[in-house]
């Protein structure tokens, strides 16, 4: 069993696919997902400013283009065998299309609508994030509450992302719950909360054209970190999740039990790779930035593959 995990918005960084753009092959790839997708995604991955990228419409398409065209190179080599797929937030788009559930393509082009959708939710209302590091998860749920704010992610024990009005949030840092520090995240609204409402709309008719398949790997749900495999289940999720927290730590419990011989976390990779550290550092994990990254990525998908054969054949 081996695993591939894509990162969500914040993991971006100029420059990200410099190293991409040096293959025709993969270059040539990024221009027909940017026509699907009605963005530079060339422009944006190799030669944007970290302001232009950090913008909402700019960073949700580029982020799923990365995870792609990794996995496409992957996926040249990549042995039959048990894949399990989870993505963080956007990233379960990217995750769809590891997972057999959708076409890359698509998943640009919804990525790119949920982008623009999201960066115009955000100018309707001002709204933010902020992380709520430590403290009792009781504590913190019931100090958001108090406040109006929302519980927007849940990144593990310690890891709550709180969302909603701006001079809510501010109160919240002023006196935050016991044993807890709050740090404003640098996004552009409240995502993953009810003042998305307007994205989730737009978000759900643009999947409503898209096709969907029965995935053939395991793809875990941002929901609750179970396993979906119905395509209008999945369809129904990615839409919902523009409004709905995103449970990755029970993703990560779900990987936790699962325990794949491999996981490898797809470009930007750094984030969730720390994640994963600090969290599950049993796991056997390679991250893929660069193409230079691939052939250890492979090795190591390969290795899972044959081990778990061995053990077929064993008859464990």
């Amino acid at each position: 069993m081996y695993a591939f995990v894509a990162p969500g918005q914040g993991s971006q960084t100029p420059g990200m696919l410099a190293g991409w753009l040096r293959d025709p092959v993969y270059a040539e790839r990024l221009r027909a997902w940017s026509e699907a997708a009605d963005v530079d995604l060339v422009h944006l991955g190799g030669r944007a400013p970290a302001a232009e990228i950090a913008r909402t419409e700019n960073t949700q398409p580029l982020l799923v283009a990365a995870g792609l065209l990794a996995h496409e190179a992957l996926a040249m080599a990549e042995p039959d065998g048990p894949l399990v797929a989870a993505g963080h937030s956007v990233g379960e788009l990217t995750a769809a299309v590891y997972a057999g559930a959708l076409d890359p393509a698509d998943a640009v082009r919804l990525a790119a609508v949920r982008g623009r959708a999201m960066a115009a939710a955000c100018a309707e209302v001002p709204t933010s994030m902020a992380a709520v590091v430590g403290g009792e998860e009781a504590d913190v749920l019931e100090r958001i509450s108090e406040l109006g704010l929302h519980a927007a992610t849940f990144n593990g024990p310690g890891q709550i992302v709180a969302a909603g009005a701006t001079e809510d949030l501010e109160r919240l840092a002023a006196a935050p719950p016991p044993s807890a520090t709050v740090k404003p995240l640098q996004v552009a609204g409240a995502f993953h909360t009810p003042y998305m409402e307007s994205a989730r709309r737009a978000v759900a008719a643009a999947a409503e054209r898209t096709p969907f398949r029965r995935p053939s790997g395991a793809l875990l749900s941002n929901a609750d970190g179970s396993v979906v495999r119905e395509p209008d289940d999945i369809r129904r999720r990615l839409v919902e999740q523009v409004v709905r927290p995103v449970r990755w730590d029970l993703c990560m419990e779900s990987l936790g039990r699962i325990a794949p011989e491999a996981t490898v976390c797809l470009p930007p990779a750094r984030t969730l790779a720390g994640i994963f550290k600090r969290r599950l550092p049993e796991l056997a994990v390679v991250c893929v930035t660069t193409p230079r990254d691939l052939d250890k990525a492979r090795t190591r998908i390969g290795a899972a593959v044959a081990w778990k054969e061995d053990l077929v054949h064993a008859g464990v």
